[in-house]
């Protein structure tokens, strides 16, 4: 069954498994064999990491996911870190550390 929810086409299946799912086109569809270490290649992966979630009748579900590069701080870690640096330099420290 499909419903038509905000403009978007979106796909409902019922029965095994239950969900709402974005309407998507495969693009490319095959049969992959797991190796002997328990490995799954992927042909043609647009992505490097992908966030996997297994369900419990053996589907697996991949989603895109891209990592923040770690030179990228948010706006508040640099605010902490200029507030932090700023005391050090007035002097509000704690005492040392014993190691």
């Amino acid at each position: 069954m499909t419903l038509e929810c905000g403009g978007k086409t979106r796909i409902i299946i019922v029965g095994f498994p239950t969900g709402v799912f974005d309407m998507a086109t495969a693009t490319l569809r095959y049969d992959a064999k797991m190796d002997s270490k328990k490995r799954v290649t992927l042909r043609g992966a647009k992505y490097e990491y992908y966030n996997v979630q297994e369900m419990d009748d053996g589907t697996v579900l991949l989603s895109p996911r891209v990592l923040v590069s770690p030179f990228e701080l948010s706006e508040n870690t640099l605010k902490t870190m200029d507030e932090s640096m700023d005391n050090f330099k007035s002097g509000k420290v704690s005492e040392p550390i014993k190691l």
